[in-house]
């Protein structure tokens, strides 16, 4: 495990870098925040990210607090990793750096990834406020979203784990519009641009005029 590096700096904004401040570090806790990850799972939903950085990424947010390492009982029998609550503690801090993110999004390039899961926080932005289990379709794949979420986990990957209270049909555009903070979920709606569907209180909010 490296030392850990610091800024030496009385600061809570430094202090708080000298432990999330390394690159990957907060990508990886995004990750995290659809619940227990294996490192296999992790390492493809971060391309780019080499596997001895990652490895490192994960000592250190072990030991930072922000992560614990544990194994699955059998049949699983592997090795996950999940956030703290400390680690959790962070979605608003990513919440707001996708904010402040959204204009520096602009065209997708030729060499950008992308993964179904990576519009659940813009999503949940969307829905702030609102409280519900929700379904998502996209044409890359399901995933879901636990808006209101309390200590559990925040997203996750295909369909929801139960009866959704909405479910959201859209396409890739106008998902990437309401990311980048030039559409606002309402009015996707209005348009026709998500489908609605399910019987909850939130999906007829949703439908609401």
């Amino acid at each position: 495990m490296s030392p850990r590096r610091s800024y030496d700096q009385y600061c809570s904004a430094a202090r708080a870098l000298d432990a999330v401040g390394d690159r990957w570090t907060l990508l990886i806790v995004r990750e995290l925040l659809a619940g227990p990850r294996r490192y296999t799972d992790l390492h493809a939903d971060l391309p780019g990210v080499s596997t001895d950085v990652l490895a490192s990424r994960l000592k250190d947010m072990e030991r930072d607090g922000l992560a614990t390492r544990r194994r699955l009982p059998p049949p699983g029998a592997a090795y996950v990793y999940e956030l703290t609550a400390r680690g959790r503690a962070l979605l608003p801090v990513l919440q707001a750096l996708g904010a402040w993110g959204e204009a520096e999004l602009g065209e997708r390039g030729p060499t950008d990834a992308v993964r179904a899961h990576w519009f659940a926080l813009p999503l949940l932005r969307a829905l702030d406020g609102e409280t519900g289990l929700v379904e998502v379709r996209l044409e890359e794949g399901r995933f879901h979203l636990h808006a209101g979420a309390g200590d559990g986990p925040v997203y996750g990957d295909g369909p929801a784990p139960g009866e959704p209270d909405a479910l959201l049909s859209l396409d890739t555009a106008t998902c990437t519009a309401i990311s980048r903070g030039e559409l606002t979920l309402a009015d996707a709606v209005r348009a026709g641009l998500v489908r609605v569907a399910g019987d909850g209180t939130l999906a007829k909010t949703l439908r609401e005029p």
